[in-house]
């Protein structure tokens, strides 16, 4: 499951969302190619004026015996509140090396065919214990990730994003997996 992704391309504020207020940190935001559990990253969430804000929060809570929750299932669950756009141009799955004596395994690269950026749907919320925080939703994997993994995050193309963030949308409308030939997937390893 998706526990590493990056963001190296500067995605433009005013492409985001109509009505981005300044976003915090923006653009002083350093890109990154390893975006890992527990760091900061940007994501853009409705803000209490009623207008998408853009954010920086670490990535996962703390979940039951503390182990970091930074996926989270979405199938036949509903997300009245709390919903956020992970923002990012390329995410990570593992497979197990072919020499089984390898503790080293393969790493995909996986961006979205023709898009400098995309958003991962995701939710946040304000945890007690560290602050403000998010996690992925995943589902189902689409066909250009089935072959490297049983799960996916849901990507959200940059048409969708804004969508997301609607809390009235259906979610079993977003939370789709990507046709066959959405993603283009290098090996960087």
């Amino acid at each position: 499951m998706c526990n590493n992704y990056r963001l190296i391309e500067r995605v433009p504020a005013e492409e985001l969302f109509d009505g981005l207020g300044a976003p915090e940190g923006w653009p002083n935001f350093e890109p990154r190619i390893d975006i890992r559990i527990t760091d900061r990253a940007p994501i853009v969430r409705m803000g209490q004026s009623g207008l998408p804000e853009l954010v920086q929060r670490r990535w996962s809570w703390p979940g039951p015996g503390g182990k970091p929750v930074y996926n989270f299932r979405s199938e036949g669950r509903v997300f009245g509140r709390g919903r956020c756009v992970i923002l990012a141009d390329g995410f990570y799955e593992f497979t197990p090396h072919t020499d089984p004596k390898s503790r080293r395994k393969h790493k995909w690269l996986f961006t979205l065919t023709g898009q400098p950026w995309f958003g991962i749907a995701g939710l946040w919320r304000d945890d007690p214990e560290v602050g403000e925080v998010f996690t992925m939703l995943t589902g189902e994997p689409s066909p250009d990730i089935a072959p490297y993994h049983n799960r996916s995050i849901v990507v959200l193309p940059p048409a969708l994003c804004a969508r997301w963030l609607d809390p009235a949308a259906p979610e079993r409308e977003i939370l789709q997996p990507l046709p066959a030939g959405s993603l283009t997937v290098t090996q960087v390893n």
